[in-house]
């Protein structure tokens, strides 16, 4: 029997269904709450800095397979796995970015464990966003349970790079010739510089509105002085 097959064998995971319950209970209650913080964002300004809210509970399959890749054990899953729960936070701005991981610090139901910063020093593969790794409280019939969940915070030009990267990975097995790589480390440069111009773009925009509204309105640049 292979390895993966005889993950599930123990006491600790013998019926998945139940052991992944207040798992995604866990990531139906953050959703509810980061998408009542978008709208209440959008009823006091307009905007808000979270664009949408998506959360998953990782498949058995994936699960069994990071165990053994990762060479964790049945009794050690629910503290070494920190992924089977995860919300992905999608927002229009990199600045918007730090600015939901200032809320995610101030909340109080959950217990933030690390964060990590793949947004400023990104991964060598080019992959860029915000994790952070926290306890969240679940209340359960037998009491309450404390799990492990993981948070991603990215633009939506990041997560249409990872989306994309990830779904070749998955289809090739990672296997990659060197200029592939090379070409897919500039996309997701590609993408980040289009995250940069879309801020400069905005705060443009702000500037002009603001010098409009004190009655001394300015011109905006040339849309072909952009252009190298």
């Amino acid at each position: 029997m292979s390895a993966l097959g005889q993950i599930g064998s123990g006491s600790l995971v013998e019926d998945w269904d139940d052991f992944l319950i207040p798992y995604k209970q866990a990531v139906d209650e953050l959703k509810v709450k980061l998408r009542g913080i978008r709208a209440q964002f959008l009823k006091i300004d307009g905007r808000s800095p979270i664009e949408f809210v998506t959360g998953r509970v990782k498949p058995v399959d994936s699960i069994k397979e990071k165990m053994v890749r990762r060479h964790i054990s049945e009794d050690r899953l629910e503290e070494d796995m920190e992924d089977i729960a995860g919300l992905r936070i999608m927002c229009q701005f990199v600045e918007d970015i730090y600015q939901v991981v200032d809320l995610l610090r101030k909340r109080t139901d959950i217990n933030i464990l690390e964060e990590r910063d793949y947004v400023h020093n990104k991964k060598p593969s080019g992959y860029r966003s915000y994790h952070i790794i926290f306890e969240y409280p679940v209340q359960m019939l037998s009491g309450e349970k404390v799990i492990l969940a993981e948070i991603q915070v990215r633009t939506l030009a990041m997560n249409f790079w990872a989306t994309v990267e990830h779904s070749l990975n998955y289809k090739y097995q990672g296997v990659f010739p060197d200029d592939l790589k090379a070409r897919l480390q500039r996309s997701a440069e590609a993408a980040f510089k289009l995250d940069e111009e879309m801020s400069e773009i905005r705060d443009e925009l702000q500037e002009t509105n603001q010098k409009s509204s004190d009655g001394s309105l300015r011109k905006l640049p040339d849309e072909n002085s952009h252009i190298q």
